[in-house]
């Protein structure tokens, strides 16, 4: 089980080329790769503020969670932070279980963990500005189900 949160670039290739490599049972691997999106096509950059240490420390805490929820033999969390340009890599989750309904079902979880109450803050910075991104109602409405 590992939570990175790193300002460099990841390659998910070579992420998912060690992930869970030589764990006897392993049955099925999930993935899930957050790319920077500009919906207005005026999108600078995204500006992702975390406090490290605590930040670690939540993600830790509900990728613990994930693993007693479900029978995960392994999980992997990275999240970036610093600016970020559009189509670049925002976050990364990888799971590995015995049977794929549990690698799936954890995947989503952390994923809708991460979106809706990992301790980040992001700014868009546009052509017009600077603006910081409101929670969402839908994204809320996602983690409610877990």
């Amino acid at each position: 089980m590992s939570v990175r949160v790193q300002s460099a670039p990841f390659d998910v290739g070579a992420e998912l080329q060690g992930f869970a490599q030589g764990l006897p049972g392993v049955g099925a691997q999930v993935s899930f790769t957050g790319i920077v999106r500009d919906d207005t096509g005026t999108l600078r950059h995204m500006l992702i503020e975390h406090y490290p240490g605590m930040t670690e420390k939540a993600i830790a805490a509900i990728e613990a969670e994930a693993v007693a929820r479900w029978h995960l033999l392994d999980s992997l969390v990275i999240h970036r932070y610093g600016p970020l340009k559009p189509a670049e890599q925002i976050m990364m989750v990888a799971t590995a279980a015995p049977h794929r309904a549990d690698a799936f079902a954890a995947a989503e979880f952390l994923m809708d963990y991460l979106k809706s109450r990992a301790p980040f803050w992001k700014q868009e910075v546009t052509d017009q500005g600077a603006e910081w991104v409101a929670a969402r109602d839908a994204d809320e409405d996602a983690l409610r189900r877990w």
